[in-house]
């Protein structure tokens, strides 16, 4: 019957137990010859157990603080590598800012090529007593400019060294201003008789030109080609982001000359003439240009 440890004649009965000597002998199973013998007690057993599982909890902890194990435990180490965690979200901010302002170039030349037109005419205009008030502003602030003239300043020359960055980052130029596109030289990219003239009301947002077969058609202005594939209505297209924030497309043709990335000069070589795509009914070049974000006539800038 079990000796209930949780009253007094219990408790005096187990400590009498400890007291208690007990010999353990290690005997062969054949001969029963005495090999080994110890003289323990229950205290001595209780106290060599209590150590072994101090011991082996001692190497556990050491065990977790010098090896990498740690990491893995929810909750311990963490602030060790704090410095990590904000290394890999500023890196996570710095893509999604990336992403961003990829998705909103494609935007803009995914509207390019389904003809979603912005004219001069979309843009409002100032009305001239506004004007004429943000000259005298202007004029007042030169005179006596304040605490809040100076920060508006810094504001507008940050946000113009952005617009820098960003032109760099898709263009591929470094220009420091932008030139008007009057002043800019283009090649004429065709040779030909023009069928189609530009018209938005009819929204046709370029001009078609007739050349012979096989002709070679040329880059209008030095840029890096950002797209070159195979639409449905247009057929083999190219595009070229040139300085400036000016684009061109070149639609219809047999053939494509150039890959996406590549940087072709002025009167360069970079497609066939031909007819591909629905929107044609014979071999010609579908030329358009972009200044802006905005569709140009390119019939008042290029003498084909």
């Amino acid at each position: 019957m079990a000796t209930n440890i949780f009253n007094k004649e219990g408790w005096a009965q187990f400590r009498e137990n400890l007291k208690n000597k007990f010999r353990l002998v290690i005997m062969n199973e054949d001969t029963f010859q005495e090999i080994a013998s110890f003289k323990l007690t229950l205290f001595n057993f209780y106290l060599l157990g209590s150590s072994i599982l101090v011991f082996v909890g001692f190497l556990a902890l050491l065990f977790i603080a010098v090896t990498p194990v740690k990491r893995y435990l929810p909750g311990y180490g963490l602030g060790s590598s704090s410095e990590e965690v904000l290394g890999l979200m500023r890196k996570v901010e710095e893509i999604e800012n990336e992403m961003s302002a990829q998705r909103i170039y494609l935007s803009n030349v995914k509207r390019m090529l389904t003809g979603d037109v912005e004219t001069v005419d979309d843009i409002p205009v100032p009305e001239k007593n506004l004007l004429s008030n943000l000259v005298n502003l202007e004029e007042q602030s030169i005179a006596s400019p304040s605490e809040e003239d100076n920060q508006l300043r810094k504001e507008v020359e940050l946000e113009k060294i952005g617009n820098l960055a960003k032109r760099s980052r898709y263009s591929g130029f470094s220009k420091s201003e932008d030139l008007p596109i009057e002043g800019i030289f283009f090649v004429n990219p065709l040779k030909g008789e023009i069928t189609s003239q530009f018209d938005l009301k009819k929204n046709h947002i370029g001009v078609d030109i007739v050349a012979p077969k096989n002709t070679a058609i040329k880059a209008a202005l030095s840029g890096y080609v950002f797209l070159a594939d195979w639409t449905l209505e247009t057929g083999h297209t190219i595009g070229i982001q040139h300085a400036n924030n000016l684009i061109t497309f070149y639609k219809h043709n047999a053939a494509l000359l150039k890959k996406v990335g590549a940087f072709v000069k002025a009167g360069e070589a970079i497609a066939i003439i031909g007819n591909t795509g629905t929107k044609t009914d014979g071999p010609h070049l579908h030329f358009e240009m972009w200044y802006k974000g905005i569709v140009m006539d390119p019939t008042d800038f290029i003498s084909f």
